[in-house]
């Protein structure tokens, strides 16, 4: 084969995975066409002579700088065809397959996916959340073991048919240095618009460069800089940047929003307030991703929830109930608390009701030492009987033994129950029982869920946006189960002669998207589906005021009992995504599920009920009353944890 120019080897990669990534990042997120929930277009003129030389030059610098890389690697065989081969199987064969990955797990999560999202999912633990997808690794190594033989294959057939690539006219050096020097003209320019900004983030090359230079120019290392969605306004004072603690009262607006915070304070929860008079047994139950709307749901004309149903209506039914964040552990650590992050050793329920004098039991379907969950609020160590799945993980539900996958059938758990709580005798003292259900979680079925609603359950396999509707009708029926089990508990409690003496409290730990707002899951969105719980109390006529956060939870149940609780003012409930210091989105949700939420990356403001959505800087006086309201909660849950901390 003759000699030919390099060139067209990084052009033809250059070009297949810049259309690629176009394709996937438009089917995505729409940045070009529009559609559904899409606000940040490309569509117009300005905004396209941003985008346009900032997209082109941070892919050219990639592909250069892989080009170079692999050449350099290569030596003296860089003459040969098989560089070339090397080159373009690992630049465009591993670059697309990368990115199909990339978007095959986009398509269940949301535009707000992180780092901090994935540690949630695993408890804090990037390794536990890898475990317990597990099942889709396994996939991986499948494409990798077919890749390896594409490879083999390739190379052979490129000694034959590729040509020699010749020394002149091929990419050097020299030509990325160029590259290297335009790239932060343009990328500055195109951070201070919005909406290339959001569009030019969702591509890689664009993405790792920005963040680059970032880095870079990061001078006092607050992570604000030159580039980014946010100027940093004192790159050389640590103390001020975009989502800084803003410290009250000292006349700095350290944060960029609202001025100078000022903190009203808030008193930390009770240690152990007394319960009065005849003390009555507690039962709480804990659903997993358990929503707020299956309350009074039919399907195929057949109640979801008939037992629930039959307790709000003869106890309290609390419809605006809601979770702080997406995820278990932080959930539970609010519930049990009263706090969005406590510490260890800082008071919960189980703390107050064995300082009370009461048996306390636990029996869970999942492992509480998950997150740190039981070590945070004295679990474990304040109980008699503690039974979860870490314990009877020979009976778990699903093959998998990491932490992070370990659920228990509820049917097991029942034995348990009845091992250490159906007779009499076991209350004949005042007890607290802690029981969760994990039916209600992903995949949403395993070999023993009891099929109580119709229809054939999805396998895992199946689960997509194209089977939204056999996916949602698989959860609903581990819902129904979740609520059988639920009347199971109730029919135990009756048969030893303690229903008449107990506080029943039925919740979830948060909801979850079943495709019906685009995604699948929870943790990633602010919304009613991620969100909103169900909140039933057997008591009728419980005072709850509402809207009513998890963390609201240990004051109204120790309320309920007569101790004397101060209980938070009326007002929407604070939510986030992500760590509290570092969250991608803020919100709070008002009095009838009104939310205003704030997208931390791009300072856009969204206002559910209006359907409004703006940058800070382009509202009204009333939505930025709104939004700074919405802030200064944020600024005030912060310094509650920084304060616990100390």
């Amino acid at each position: 084969m003759s000699r030919l120019s390099s060139w067209w080897a990084p052009a033809l990669a250059f070009l297949v995975t810049l259309v690629v990534e176009l394709a996937l990042v438009e089917r995505k997120y729409a940045v070009f066409g529009g559609g559904f929930g899409a606000s940040h277009l490309i569509d117009r003129p300005v905004e396209a002579g941003l985008f346009l030389p900032a997209l082109l030059i941070s892919h050219a610098l990639l592909i250069f700088l892989f080009f170079l890389v692999i050449r350099a690697l290569h030596g003296r065989r860089r003459e040969r065809p098989i560089f070339l081969f090397n080159f373009l199987f690992f630049t465009v064969g591993i670059l697309v397959a990368l990115l199909a990955a990339k978007y095959e797990v986009l398509s269940y999560f949301s535009d707000a996916i992180s780092f901090q999202l994935i540690r949630n999912l695993g408890g804090g633990s990037l390794v536990q959340a890898l475990l317990y997808v597990r099942d889709e690794a396994a996939l991986i190594g499948v494409a990798a073991a077919a890749a390896a033989v594409a490879y083999v294959l390739g190379r052979m057939l490129a000694k034959r048919f590729f040509p020699a690539p010749a020394g002149v006219g091929s990419p050097r050096w020299k030509h990325l240095l160029w590259l290297a020097i335009a790239m932060p003209l343009a990328a500055f320019a195109a951070d201070r618009d919005p909406d290339a900004r959001y569009a030019l983030t969702r591509f890689n090359a664009y993405a790792v460069a920005d963040r680059g230079l970032g880095a870079l120019t990061d001078f006092d290392g607050d992570g604000y800089s030159w580039f980014g969605a946010r100027l940093d306004a004192h790159p050389f004072d640590a103390s001020r940047h975009p989502l800084a603690l803003d410290v009250p009262g000292n006349g700095i607006d350290e944060d960029g929003y609202g001025g100078d915070f000022r903190f009203s304070g808030q008193a930390a929860p009770a240690a152990a307030p007394a319960l009065p008079g005849d003390k009555r047994h507690v039962v709480l139950i804990v659903l997993e991703s358990f929503r707020g709307d299956a309350i009074g749901r039919r399907v195929g004309g057949r109640e979801v929830t008939p037992v629930l149903n039959a307790l709000a209506r003869q106890g309290t039914y609390v419809r605006e109930a809601y979770s702080h964040v997406g995820f278990t552990s932080p959930s539970l650590k609010s519930l049990f608390s009263g706090a969005l992050e406590p510490a260890a050793g800082d008071p919960s329920l189980f703390r107050d009701f064995k300082a009370n004098g009461y048996r306390i039991g636990i029996v869970s379907a999942a492992p509480e030492t998950f997150g740190d969950i039981s070590e945070v609020t004295g679990m474990k160590a304040s109980a008699d009987v503690f039974v979860d799945a870490e314990v009877l993980q020979r009976d778990r539900a699903y093959s998998s033994a990491a932490i992070s996958s370990l659920a228990i059938d509820g049917r097991k758990l029942l034995r348990h129950f009845d091992r250490y709580f159906a007779s009499p005798a076991a209350w004949a003292r005042p007890t607290f029982l802690y029981m969760n259900l994990q039916e209600a979680h992903f995949p949403y079925h395993h070999p023993d869920t009891m099929r109580l609603l119709p229809g054939e359950p999805i396998p895992r396999g199946e689960i997509s946006l194209a089977n939204r509707d056999w996916v949602a009708r698989t959860y609903w029926n581990a819902v129904a189960y979740d609520d059988w089990l639920i009347g199971q508990v109730i029919a135990r409690l009756k048969k030893a002669g303690a229903w008449d003496k107990t506080l029943l409290v039925v919740t979830g730990d948060h909801g979850e998207s079943l495709f019906d707002d685009d995604f699948l899951g929870h943790g990633h969105v602010i919304n009613r589906q991620q969100t909103q719980v169900p909140l039933i109390v057997s008591d009728p006529g419980a005072a709850v005021s509402v809207p009513v956060g998890l963390s609201d939870y240990r004051a109204m149940i120790l309320r309920l009992l007569g101790a004397k609780t101060a209980q938070r003012p009326p007002g929407p409930v604070f939510q986030y995504i992500g760590a509290l210091d570092s969250p991608t989105a803020i919100g709070m949700v008002g009095r009838g599920g009104v939310w205003t939420v704030m997208m931390l990356e791009t300072d856009e403001v969204r206002f559910s009920d209006t359907g409004r959505a703006a940058r800070y800087d382009a509202l009204t006086p009333a939505e930025k009353a709104r939004a700074d309201r919405l802030i200064d909660e944020w600024a005030r849950q912060r310094w509650l944890a920084e304060l616990a901390r100390r």
